[in-house]
């Protein structure tokens, strides 16, 4: 069956279940998985273990972070830490410029509590600042709807976020500071269409009560922490994965694995390898990945300084490149079994403990395939390449060194800089700070986390059946079928970038739109994204497309949207007064969100 006929079927078999027979989101995901994978090539035995195997798998990325950040949410609330927040913002800022501490407290608590939640916080604000100053309220529930929307779409670790960085293969890290990047000046855009909403509409201010919501002045705890300690569990997480990432960029940044002149220990036999081609594939294969000018300069008689810093250029290019590429699988064959693998051989040949260690380490043995290769990050792909070399001309290329001490400090950041472990600390300091401000029993304690697992665990089963329905849409070929009928051979790479952030934006406002919730939106669109970008060089970090998609998800809010209704019924607004405020809103976070995304992988593209 045709891959697009396939993905037609999987979407319409979502939209079908969702919408038209009220299937809960988890079986709609993963009965659409099973059909998907059903249509797809494979053995009938191993159709449906693929998808558990799949659902496993994305479980795996994602369970313990959003477990954690659920158990973080409930314990700031309870230990007052959310509300202290929300005062500091406010006493800061005063009372007019009380929006703007709305829209900023929104989009901090977003970050490790659910949209819904933030929302339930403060709008009894909300409303206790209109019967001070009598006017605005509009703005002040649109600013809270701004601050938190974004981030919540945005900025890991929030489901939609982190399952779109776990898919695409984004570093958690790039995704929280990309995000927050798009994300303000989103935020702010937001705030200033809703300074204009508020003066356009004439909205009453209903103080009857409604049934299930909460009282107009909020508990606020007899003693609350101090502003530091409340902040804590969210900034400690940020600030240790940032950490990890800002370290592992630069260690990456130094290009460790470059070639230097004098790292090639005998030029005249390295220049007589190389124009000879004394090994009948491996040689040929690395010289077709070099520009024509290097491969003429290796057909010169011999080298002068200047061609060999020339050549030493050409290679650290090739190194980095993904097409004409450096390794092919059978070109390599021979290297790989015969010397890779015997360490007596290795050592013969010249190379030393070091070296068989990087190679051991790497566990590049005769399995490794085009594909892994393909899906190399850049720094793994050219330490990759720079062994290759080194085992290809044993003895003429110096073993390089990787564990440079910036690579060692990245090493240990990635323990700590870890986000399951990041959160877990987290936790610890949230569930300390209840204890000390309630005082509750070690039940009570168990309950609250009890409570916060529950509403996790769901938000869990969605987000790894989106994983598994994203798997089975690789598996159906979904991705080589839609680069054939979007890009071509003579499409530039800037291009093709733009078009898969193009794509990416439509598909996730379309699903958006048809089926109203903004995660699901994500987790499709990042599985059918994720499908389609193998071996492609966008031309920037696919943390762009993960913000594209975000973006893509705030467009299009109305009734099937259960934000929509919590800001509705919350709000005490009438659905026409919500239509008409806080959909456009949220149109103006997305197209803002998408405009930063387009600037930012221009001038930042993180590749």
């Amino acid at each position: 069956m045709d891959p697009l006929i396939i993905l037609t079927i999987g979407i319409a078999t979502i939209l079908g279940l969702i919408l038209i027979l009220r299937v809960n989101a988890f079986l709609a995901l993963i009965i659409s998985a099973i059909v998907v994978s059903l249509l797809s090539p494979g053995n009938y035995e191993d159709m449906i273990p693929r998808v558990a195997n799949a659902f496993g798998s994305s479980a795996g990325g994602i369970a313990i972070v959003i477990g954690l950040a659920a158990i973080i949410g409930e314990c700031m609330m309870i230990s007052g830490a959310a509300d202290r927040i929300v005062q500091a913002f406010l006493k800061f800022l005063g009372q007019k410029r009380a929006s703007w501490a709305l829209m900023g407290s929104g989009f901090v608590l977003s970050v490790p509590v659910f949209f819904d939640t933030v929302f339930y916080l403060l709008v009894p604000l909300a409303r206790s600042l209109f019967r001070r100053t009598n006017k605005n309220y509009l703005l002040y529930i649109l600013a809270i709807a701004a601050g938190g929307a974004i981030t919540h779409t945005l900025v890991p670790p929030t489901p939609g976020p982190l399952i779109m960085a776990t898919t695409l293969g984004i570093d958690i890290g790039v995704m929280i500071l990309v995000g927050a990047m798009v994300a303000l000046p989103a935020a702010i855009a937001g705030l200033t269409i809703s300074v204009w909403l508020d003066r356009k509409m004439e909205i009453p201010f209903r103080d009857d009560k409604i049934v299930g919501t909460e009282d107009d002045v909020p508990e606020v705890p007899n003693s609350s922490p101090s502003l530091f300690m409340s902040l804590l569990p969210v900034i400690l997480p940020i600030a240790l994965i940032s950490a990890n990432t800002a370290l592992d960029t630069l260690a990456n940044a130094q290009h460790a694995p470059q070639l230097v002149v004098g790292d090639i220990t005998d030029w005249n036999a390295f220049h007589t390898a190389l124009r000879d081609q004394t090994d009948p594939a491996a040689i040929p294969q690395i010289i077709t990945s070099l520009p024509d000018d290097a491969k003429a300069i290796i057909k010169q008689d011999s080298l002068s300084n200047e061609d060999q810093a020339s050549l030493v250029a050409a290679f650290n290019v090739a190194m980095l490149q993904r097409k004409p590429a450096l390794y092919e699988n059978s070109a390599f064959d021979s290297v790989i079994r015969k010397d890779w693998k015997i360490a007596a051989d290795l050592k013969a040949e010249g190379l030393t403990e070091q070296q068989k260690a990087q190679l051991t380490s790497e566990a590049l043995v005769n399995t490794m395939s085009q594909g892994d290769v393909d899906k190399m990050k850049v720094h793994e792909r050219e330490r990759f390449n720079r062994l290759l070399l080194e085992v290809t001309f044993p003895g003429l290329v110096k073993p390089h060194v990787w564990e440079t001490s910036l690579r060692k400090a990245a090493n240990i950041s990635k323990l700590f800089g870890n986000a399951n472990l990041a959160l877990l600390f987290s936790t610890i300091i949230a569930m300390w700070l209840v204890f000390q401000q309630k005082q509750p029993t070690l039940k009570a304690m168990s309950e609250t986390v009890e409570l916060a697992l529950m509403s996790g665990g769901v938000i869990i089963l969605i987000t790894a059946a989106g994983g598994a329905f994203g798997a089975m849409l690789k598996v159906a070929g979904i991705g080589p079928a839609i680069q054939e009928r979007f890009t071509s051979g003579d499409v530039n790479t800037a291009a093709t970038g733009m078009t898969f952030l193009v794509i990416g934006y439509s598909l996730a406002a379309l699903l958006k739109v048809a089926q109203g919730s903004s995660t699901t939106a994500m987790i499709v669109g990042s599985g059918i994204l994720a499908s389609m970008i193998t071996g492609i060089d966008l031309g920037f970090n696919p943390v762009y497309l993960a913000t594209a998609i975000g973006a893509g998800s705030l467009m299009g809010s109305w009734m099937n949207d259960s934000g929509f209704w919590i800001f509705t019924k919350m709000g005490r607004l009438t659905e026409s007064e919500s239509l008409r405020s806080w959909t456009p809103m949220l149109a103006t976070l997305s197209i803002v969100s998408f405009a930063m995304t387009i600037l930012l992988s221009k001038v930042l593209p993180l590749n």
